[in-house]
């Protein structure tokens, strides 16, 4: 037997209508925020990813897929989301159009050769969000308030932000010298990626798997520690607008984020939920004002925030949120013989298109059979069709849940529907409800008949 790769999952049944909620209060809310979304390929030139993420990076040195094309061109499928939207911000020029800043979000797939763990897989979807082409502290502030809410509209409560800032190019330089000056006495208690990292990129030393819960990271000097007066005032204010915005939050120095285009604030975002485990982070982002310039555009000023729409679910789940997912059907009709199934077809169409959630039979089942299946789609309502009812225009409607029957007239189950379900989709109105007749072969219309016309063809008359 054929099985999926390692790290990667199907998704269908009810995991699937909730992963589809998710997304739909997702494109909800950035629609409200006026953010466009964007689709960029899956796989991009690995150039774009060497450059903007970072060579001294795990995700570049360790867990890409990486592939050469039948033109002989290095390709990669994308880590991650930012990289391909600043790709395409500077091939299509957007930073030419009068509309500033560009807001952007996706939902996509992603691919990270890493060791699959729960809440961890080599195929992961992400939605994340960029502004392109604002620097104003505010926009911080926003883009962490966005996501907050999104957690909070699906129905999360204890949400914790934390923040940090690495402020400008002279901090991190002043910062990446004192690093340098702390850990070289003790290089050598660190694993061997990150003695490589000390002259290359000190910073990710601070991100490491391996070290994590060793001392010396611990105790290691803290970004905020070295910020000039330029980037700690604006860090003050991006703290005075979530102060505005009501959204709390907390200082962690610790937080420096696994890439290296990232510059001034830094956040992420974790959910407090029982049995999420010690890495309770939903998602992150934070500011990257060179990347644009980096792989061949202008300087641009940008920031963003990604998160991981499994691990999302999972806390949606291990949280017991009761999300509003449907899963029952509104209708199901029932048909013994072949008239009654071609009936049950045109029917079918007409009420889903009318905006109701109908099912009919599809493998022959007996009528038995049909009162089973339609238990088991948790029907609302049964059609019991015959030709009897209808050639009187009529069809038999049983509520499945109090099993009480009664037969009324087709031409008004769109309206008696409308009211048993409360759904208020249809706008059909009395003279648009047809029924359904069919006739002697005794003429040649084609099709093109009145009601008094005898002919093969099936079609509606008021």
């Amino acid at each position: 037997m054929i099985q999926k790769p390692k790290g990667c999952n199907d998704i269908y049944g009810r995991e699937a209508k909730i992963w589809k909620y998710v997304e739909s209060v997702i494109d909800a809310t950035m629609e409200k925020y006026n953010y466009n979304y964007i689709r960029t390929p899956i796989f991009e030139s690995t150039e774009l990813f060497h450059r903007g993420i970072g060579e001294s990076t795990d995700i570049v040195t360790k867990e890409t897929y990486d592939f050469v094309d039948r033109g002989g061109r290095n390709m990669t499928l994308r880590p991650e989301g930012t990289a391909g939207v600043c790709r395409s911000y500077v091939e299509n020029k957007m930073y030419g159009d009068p509309n500033q800043p560009v807001k952007v979000y996706y939902n996509g797939t992603m691919y990270r050769y890493e060791r699959p763990q729960s809440g961890r897989d080599r195929e992961l979807t992400q939605f994340g969000m960029e502004v392109l082409g604002s620097d104003d502290p505010m926009t911080d502030a926003e883009v962490i308030s966005l996501a907050v809410n999104i957690y909070k509209m699906l129905g999360l409560k204890e949400i914790k932000v934390n923040i940090n800032s690495l402020g400008d190019k002279e901090s991190r330089d002043i910062y990446r010298k004192a690093l340098i000056d702390y850990f070289k006495p003790h290089i050598g208690e660190l694993c061997e990626d990150c003695q490589e990292r000390l002259e290359k990129n000190p910073l990710r030393i601070l991100d490491c798997k391996v070290d994590a819960d060793n001392e010396l990271l611990k105790n290691a000097p803290k970004t905020i520690d070295y910020l000039n007066e330029e980037s700690r005032e604006r860090f003050e204010k991006v703290k005075d607008y979530l102060d505005i915005l009501q959204i709390k939050y907390e200082v962690n120095p610790n937080i420096v984020r696994g890439l290296d285009y990232y510059n001034h604030t830094v956040f992420e975002i974790e959910a407090k939920v029982k049995g999420f485990g010690s890495n309770n982070v939903l998602g992150g982002g934070g500011r990257y004002n060179h990347l644009c310039s980096e792989i061949g555009g202008p300087e641009t000023p940008c920031i963003g925030f990604a998160s991981g729409i499994g691990r999302l679910v999972m806390a949606l789940e291990l949280e017991e949120v009761k999300l509003p997912i449907v899963e029952d059907v509104d209708l199901f009709l029932m048909y013994v013989n072949d008239e009654e199934k071609k009936y049950a077809l045109y029917l079918a169409q007409e009420l889903r298109m009318a905006g109701f959630i109908v099912e009919t039979e599809y493998t022959g089942r007996s009528l038995k059979g049909q009162f089973k299946q339609a238990d088991r789609l948790q029907a609302k309502y049964l059609a019991i069709l015959n030709s009897e009812d209808l050639d009187n225009n009529e069809v038999k409607i049983r509520d499945n849940k109090t099993k009480e029957e009664e037969i009324i007239s087709l031409d008004a189950l769109i309206y008696y529907l409308d009211e048993k379900l409360n759904t208020g989709f249809s706008e059909v109105t009395e003279e648009e409800m047809y029924s359904w007749e069919e006739h002697e072969e005794d003429c040649d219309c084609d099709g093109d008949c009145g009601e008094d016309c005898h002919c093969g063809h099936h079609h509606h008359h008021e």
